[in-house]
């Protein structure tokens, strides 16, 4: 007897990220709807880092407005 193929589920995700679908192939190869810099500015806006909670600066960072110094 055969398997009925499953029904995609939508997961709820935050308003930003609607659309986004992210695939592993055979490979192991990640491919994304999305491109690694919107998702990573996704992530600075709304998710706070640990190692940075402490710095008096992170404010600044969060809005864009530290740059790295070279």
């Amino acid at each position: 007897m055969a398997k009925k193929p499953k029904k995609e589920e939508i997961a709820k995700v935050h308003k930003d990220l609607e659309g986004f679908k992210m695939n592993i192939d055979t490979f192991g190869e990640i491919s994304s709807t999305f491109s690694i810099d919107k998702l990573n500015e996704f992530l600075n806006k709304n998710v706070d880092d640990k190692k940075l909670k402490d710095r008096e600066d992170i404010e600044e960072i969060k809005e864009g407005k530290g740059k790295k110094k070279k």
